[in-house]
């Protein structure tokens, strides 16, 4: 079952906003499709996570949040939502508990609307986990705020016990290209195709840390996991340092794609072959996963806590690991799925985009359709109903008669979309179609 909330206290923003943004060239970042759209947030909305105010506390069909009508990108965390503008800019909502909305939210209910975050610079890109947020800046700085948690609690974000309530930069100075974010563990990938992971490392999510210093870094103490550091790992045959040139990541895993021969490795949780690895055994540092062909270009892999959903070059979704409540999207009497496996139910030709919550899993086609399936309990599916799907389903609702799906994003009993109006001719709908590739 997903997590339920957690206790909600208001808390006042203590911290300083960090430095000033180094002056760096812009970079070659991984930017987001130029696609321009508008949020929409359905499932449970019990600590403002929908963004629609103190009294919707859940919608089962997508609702329109009060945003500006230039959004690129939608990222939901545990219990917030983070979104970002074509002009690089951040809105927040939902819960604060632990800084995830990076802004002052002690004005009773302001953290249940979107409010602007003052990210030091123009923003690229978003991650968030269960409790923090991190941004992209467009010269490769990584702004981050929140707090990571392990089994015993707070860890802090990046000293020891300090939760951050206002963005404060990546205490390294390397440019990045792409971030991710599981639940409690934070993802870069540099400009010299290293990997950088921080944050929790119980389950082996970080890539670089022995089983022996899982524990809050063991002896050498909780600046071990917190303080940024490079994965290592070699490439397979040759035995060289591998270089990376993509990274994804599932709640408590880690996947990455070397750059020469499009390997794929993870790390991480196993025990329902989330990485694809049936022995069923964590990972500490980064296996090759021979369930993830070279010969297939693998668009991206994303993860819940016991399954992964994953898109090819083709358009097609695979799903594997846990199956029960549906999420796999391969039939009711699916239970555990050993590999990658691909789900015959979307009936459009070709999907752009994937997410994956705790139970649920999404895929965006080209034409715009979306399809969802697995648990129903937290509305997160848009069907109207609670009821599990265990085949794929078209989201439906009133906001999407006239729009089509641009992306999708999953957190832990919500739903956030990005979409924007339908074409009306042909011309536009080819268009449509290529923006969306």
């Amino acid at each position: 079952m997903p997590p339920k909330r957690m206790s909600k206290q208001k808390r006042g923003n203590k911290a300083a906003a960090g430095a000033t943004v180094p002056k760096r060239p812009k970079i070659e970042h991984r930017s987001l499709p130029n696609v321009i759209g508008e949020v929409l947030t359905h499932g449970e909305g019990d600590t403002g996570q929908l963004g629609l105010g103190e009294n919707i506390l859940g919608r089962k069909r997508p609702a329109k949040v009060d945003l500006p009508a230039n959004m690129v990108q939608v990222c939901a965390g545990g219990m917030h939502t983070v979104c970002l503008t074509a002009t690089g800019e951040v809105y927040s909502f939902g819960c604060n508990d632990e800084g995830a909305l990076g802004r002052n939210t002690s004005v009773e209910g302001s953290e249940t609307r979107p409010g602007k975050v003052d990210v030091p610079g123009h923003v690229v890109m978003l991650s968030a986990g269960d409790s923090h947020t991190a941004a992209l800046l467009d010269n490769g700085q990584v702004y981050a705020w929140g707090n990571f948690r392990d089994g015993n609690g707070r860890m802090g974000l990046f000293t020891a016990g300090q939760q951050e309530n206002l963005p404060v930069p990546l205490p390294i100075d390397i440019p990045m290209v792409k971030i991710a974010s599981g639940g409690n563990h934070l993802v870069c990938l540099s400009t010299d195709s290293n990997i950088y992971t921080c944050g929790c490392a119980e389950q082996g999510q970080l890539g670089r840390v022995a089983q022996c210093f899982s524990n809050r870094g063991g002896r050498k103490g909780l600046d071990y996991v917190l303080k940024p550091n490079i994965v290592r790992c070699l490439r397979y045959k040759t035995k060289r340092t591998a270089s990376f040139s993509d990274i994804w990541t599932g709640q408590d895993f880690t996947y990455a794609e070397e750059s020469i021969s499009k390997t794929v490795y993870g790390w991480g949780l196993n025990n329902y072959c989330q990485l694809g690895l049936t022995d069923m055994n964590n990972r500490y540092v980064p296996a090759r996963l021979l369930c993830y062909s070279d010969e297939k270009k693998w668009l991206s892999i994303e993860g819940g806590i016991h399954h992964t959903v994953s898109l090819d070059e083709n358009g097609k979704v695979y799903t594997h690991g846990r199956g029960d409540y549906g999420r796999l999207g391969l039939g009711k009497d699916c239970q555990h799925v050993l590999v990658p496996t691909m789900v015959i139910g979307i009936r459009s030709e070709t999907c752009t985009g994937i997410a994956a919550g705790t139970c649920v899993s999404f895929a965006v086609c080209q034409d715009g359709k979306m399809y969802a399936w697995g648990m129903g309990t937290s509305k997160q599916l848009a069907t109207g109903e609670e009821d599990d799907e265990c085949l794929p389903v078209v989201m439906e609702g009133k906001q999407l008669e006239t729009r089509a799906g641009v992306s999708i994003s999953a957190g832990g009993q919500h739903t956030v979309i990005l979409a924007r109006e339908k074409p009306e001719d042909s011309k536009d709908s080819k268009d449509f179609k290529r923006e969306c590739i």
